[in-house]
């Protein structure tokens, strides 16, 4: 029997707005990559060859960034989702895709510094109905917690008040087509959709095997501000440098530095790990730590640090901005009066004068 994957990127992204208005979440990058690459190359390793892509409102974008899926060496099939019903429903609606066959589900904004390889392996011999993803959270009363006895997952429960466990679900799982008879028996819940905790968990309640894999190595579910650019630091830290553009004698590189084809910099300091991408061009400016900065944007007499710039924007005479995200086509400029720095989330296409 073949192993499918289920990527699900029909999610609204309303947590990052307002960049989502006008963009996809899973297509923001992280260490200028988009997130969802990273699952398909996660994806791609563990030698799965078909996939299922669910889309939403942002297909198209998803469409164009993704094509055939020939470049991760995969064969893409797009699974339109009318609404965000949720995770059990795209199950739901991917069965004609799927078939009969055993498959991993992968949340398409999820970050594993890891991969799945070992999660595939152990499902692959151990041969459970179903294989969920779980990691300790600091605080788990905000995630679907885990109640285990034995090796054995035994109940199940969304964002409890007094969580039994500090055992959290990663977004990924793994089933058998059991899984189905689970998201046709279910209800909706009290935000009306159908959540695949109470999928599985109807699993268990008929006796179905269901069992834990505990993360090795770090998790990110990028989905707020916060998590995506220490996802970006995170990615960034373990990068090797690399100059393919221009640095003149008079700037400085320290640290894991990647410089991306066409990119120049001058008169200016990067202090890594960050990276620089094609065709953008840094004068007379400071770039920190933990900072990705996407092709064809301009950075002149600014400094940036814990940051992510999109594409096509100009950041233009601000002394500081830390721990921001700054859309697509944006514009920062600063006025004579102004403070030490700014924390700054915009959507694509604004404008900013900083007084």
């Amino acid at each position: 029997m073949r192993l499918k994957a289920l990527v699900l990127s029909g999610g609204k992204g309303t947590r990052l707005r307002p960049i989502t208005h006008t963009s996809a979440k899973q297509l923001v990058p992280i260490a200028n990559k988009p997130i969802l690459f990273y699952g398909l190359e996660a994806i791609a390793r563990c030698g799965i060859r078909e996939v299922g892509i669910v889309v939403g409102e942002t297909q198209a974008e998803i469409r164009a960034a993704v094509s055939d899926g020939k470049k991760w060496g995969i064969q893409v099939t797009y699974i339109p989702q009318s609404a965000p019903l949720g995770l059990a429903h795209a199950v739901k609606i991917s069965e004609p895709f799927l078939k009969r066959d055993d498959f991993v589900m992968y949340l398409g904004d999820n970050l594993l510094r890891d991969g799945i390889e070992s999660f595939v392996g152990e499902f692959k011999k151990k041969k459970p109905n179903a294989l969920i993803l779980l990691t300790k959270v600091a605080h788990p009363e905000q995630f679907g917690v885990a109640e285990l006895s034995n090796g054995i997952v035994k109940r199940l429960e969304e964002k409890p008040k007094k969580p039994k466990s500090d055992m959290a679900l990663v977004g990924v799982y793994m089933f058998d087509s059991n899984i189905f008879k689970a998201v046709k028996a279910i209800q909706p819940s009290g935000r009306g959709e159908l959540e695949i905790t109470d999928a599985i968990q109807y699993l268990i309640d008929k006796k179905f095997k269901v069992m834990p894999h505990t993360v090795s190595g770090w998790w990110k579910d990028t989905g707020r501000l916060e998590d995506l650019l220490e996802a970006n630091g995170l990615v960034l830290m373990s990068a090797k440098s690399r100059n393919d553009g221009a640095v003149d004698a008079e700037s400085d590189l320290e640290g894991t530095v990647i410089i991306e084809k066409g990119a120049k910099v001058s008169k200016s300091r990067i202090r890594g790990p960050a990276i620089i991408g094609e065709r953008a061009e840094i004068s007379n400016s400071y770039v920190g730590p933990n900072t990705s900065i996407y092709h064809d944007t301009r950075l002149k007499n600014c400094g940036i640090e814990h940051s992510i710039v999109l594409e096509n924007s100009v950041i233009e005479n601000v002394e500081l901005i830390e721990g921001s995200l700054i859309g697509q086509n944006a514009v920062v400029r600063q006025s004579p009066a102004k403070p030490s720095a700014y924390r700054i989330m915009i959507g694509d296409s604004s404008r900013v004068e900083i007084p």
